[in-house]
């Protein structure tokens, strides 16, 4: 596979030669994994669902209470939280619509020389991370099930954060590190991911270090 710059990435994904890549890889070069990120788990983890569904839900709670505070009846209390309703589920549903999006337009491949990531939903980009420059990798398990593996580039290696997101370790605004994001099965890719890099790695003289994640970002 041609070698793409991380700062020049490839667009557009109709003439792959294969699902997530954009080339076919060189004899030699072997594909050890592929796979997408769970919708529920983006929807959850990225977009925050969760957690927007319970601001709306203390937002009639509220309305609720104030309306009996003030003394309105408990019908017309009741009729004004469903009023509320429409606005909040179309909220909820395009928050959805736009995980299934991400999961479904995102690819991620490891093969034995590279991490490919094919990610967007409207302009389609495609980075090609080579092993041997990456400096770390480190893994993320999240409540509830699945994970994150973000990984960090070696020095001189550099993605903006907004062409990366949600695919990127949040905060991470400085050093922007890719993410395989929301993973069902993070940890068996994990420790394929960290074979691979330790063989790739080898022959050269960078070192492969853990790079913890903070365990606040375990949750966010």
């Amino acid at each position: 596979m041609k070698a793409v710059n991380v700062l020049e990435p490839a667009h557009e994904h109709e003439f792959e030669a294969a699902p997530g890549l954009p080339e076919a890889l060189p004899a030699g070069e072997r594909q050890l994994w592929q796979g997408s990120p769970d919708a529920r788990l983006i929807a959850r983890q990225a977009l925050h669902v969760y957690k927007v569904a319970a601001y709306f839900a203390l937002l009639l709670a509220w309305r609720l209470t104030t309306g009996l505070y003030d003394g309105e009846p408990l019908g017309a209390a009741l009729m004004a939280c469903v009023g509320m309703l429409p606005p909040i589920v179309l909220a909820l549903a395009v928050l959805a619509g736009i995980a299934w999006l991400i999961a479904r337009t995102s690819v991620y491949t490891l093969t034995s020389e590279r991490v490919v990531m094919r990610i967007g939903i409207v302009l389609s980009i495609t980075f090609n991370l080579p092993l041997r420059r990456i400096a770390g990798a480190s893994l993320c398990k999240r409540t509830g099930g699945g994970g994150d593996i973000a990984l960090q580039l070696a020095d001189g290696e550099h993605i903006a954060y907004p062409h990366l997101w949600p695919h990127a370790r949040p905060w991470q605004l400085r050093q922007p590190q890719p993410m395989l994001r929301a993973l069902r099965d993070a940890d068996a890719v994990a420790a394929q991911l960290v074979q691979a890099l330790r063989q790739a790695q080898s022959s050269t003289a960078l070192p492969l270090q853990a790079v913890p994640l903070p365990a606040g970002l375990q949750t966010a």
